[in-house]
């Protein structure tokens, strides 16, 4: 009977003292550079140098043999992008090396810039 009611008392104090826990005040945190860091939906830019493997300017894609891409771990790999316009396009042609710049929109990620 002891044990029963030494169990009973600590599950109500372990209980009680969640709601306390949850309403702490996050002063600890002042230190913390929030605002360098991209809002949460926010697009980022990035990064990459490749080699164009085709061009489907009907559909509006380049294939990329890119490098690794830092700003998202990726690995060195092929694949389809969606370019964002016409003239940019016009900057891809099989087998030339470019500068990309890319963002995520979506499930796809779309040329930006083409140097």
């Amino acid at each position: 009977m002891n044990k029963s009611a030494f169990v009973l008392a600590m599950s109500l104090g372990v209980a009680a003292s969640g709601g306390a826990l949850a309403q702490q005040k996050m002063d600890d945190m002042k230190g913390m550079d929030m605002a360098k860091r991209p809002a949460a939906g926010a697009s980022a830019t990035h990064q990459t140098k490749a080699t164009v493997k085709k061009v489907d300017a009907k559909a509006g894609t380049a294939t990329l043999a890119h490098e690794p891409v830092a700003t998202l771990n990726w690995p060195s790999m092929t694949m389809a992008f969606k370019v964002k316009e016409k003239k940019l396009m016009d900057k891809l042609s099989e087998g030339k090396t470019v500068e990309v710049e890319f963002v995520k929109d979506g499930n796809d990620y779309v040329v930006t810039k083409v140097k």
